[in-house]
């Protein structure tokens, strides 16, 4: 099976689940092939979790769930050392960040210094207790979800925090025939646990690996800092995109071409990701929030402003 193949069969069975919501599956899947997070922003009741327990089972991942509240300690997250008096030495009792697949379920119900024993952890893909520091077993991805900021009882994530998710994904409720069929499909049964591993994580790392192979040529790289750089100066914007954001839209580039069974980035694949991997990562100044403008009018305007390279001829 191919590359393009493979990844297919895995967004076509995360669909046996979620219904109309093939996008968000599509980029799921590649911010795992980019070998990054995604950050899930909607209300409840949508499906977050079940989407990520679908991704999960669809390539045999270990799946861990930390369902933040505001008690909840770093070391819930990262595991503790407990005494044995048995043996009379410690013992290390891992936690749920130790995983493969993580769902980080309500992220910003808890406080920040527990959102940033999480964040360690998907930055340095390694956590450390007790001045050991672990490394984290690959493939490793963190799909957080977190209420809308305007609900209470929430703590927004700082800047430099959402900057570590390569995407901010929103789902958004389904249409009313799709929610039909939702019923549908649960008047008797849960899709979920009929669910079965359509490649494995051997396959997912080769594949994690070979995205990293797709051609992205000069042209392309200068279009994306290009893009980058004009939200760096645009009178809307108080803070752009930093350089992580441009490596991010790179590697989310790479993944989406070889989706679509290509080995090298073009830039409508660029475009297309521009929001997902931008949008959070973009501070607005206060006039615009007067003038009633949002983050992705602007990013849309600075997308159609900024000159395309020309399509250069692939000789294969």
């Amino acid at each position: 099976m191919t590359e393009h193949l493979q990844i297919q069969s895995i967004i076509s069975n995360i669909e046996k689940v979620m219904i109309g919501k093939k996008n968000i599956a599509e980029l799921a899947v590649i911010a795992l092939l980019a070998d990054g997070h995604v950050l899930l922003e909607d209300v409840p009741g949508v499906g977050k979790t079940m989407m990520v327990r679908a991704l999960a089972k669809s390539i045999g991942a270990d799946f861990k769930r930390i369902q933040f509240t505001p008690d909840l300690l770093p070391s819930d997250v990262v595991g503790v050392s407990i005494y044995n008096p048995k043996e009379m030495e410690f013992e290390f009792r891992p936690g749920p960040i130790l995983g493969n697949i993580v769902l980080a379920d309500e992220i910003n119900r808890t406080s920040p210094k527990t959102q940033s024993a999480l964040l360690e952890g998907m930055e340095e893909a390694s956590v450390t207790i007790d001045g050991v520091t672990m490394p984290i077993p690959k493939p490793f991805f963190v799909m957080a979800t977190q209420n809308p900021i305007e609900h209470e009882g929430t703590y927004p994530l700082p800047e430099a925090q959402l900057d570590r998710f390569i995407m901010k994904l929103k789902m958004g409720y389904p249409h009313p025939s799709e929610e039909i069929e939702v019923l549908n499909r649960l008047e008797k049964r849960m899709p979920i646990d009929e669910l079965h591993a359509v490649i494995s994580l051997e396959e997912l790392i080769n594949l994690q690996k070979k995205v990293k192979d797709v051609k992205v040529d000069s042209t392309m790289k200068g279009y994306i800092v290009e893009l980058a750089n004009r939200t760096r100066e645009d009178t809307y914007i108080y803070l752009g995109v930093s350089p992580r954001g441009s490596i991010a839209l790179m590697r989310a580039s790479q993944a989406y071409a070889m989706l679509h069974g290509r080995d090298y980035v073009t830039p409508d694949d660029i475009q297309y990701l521009a929001p997902f991997v931008f949008c959070h990562r973009i501070m607005l100044r206060p006039e615009a929030r007067y003038d009633g403008i949002s983050t992705e009018e602007v990013l849309s305007r600075i997308v159609k402003r900024t000159p395309v390279p020309i399509k250069r001829k692939i000789i294969q």
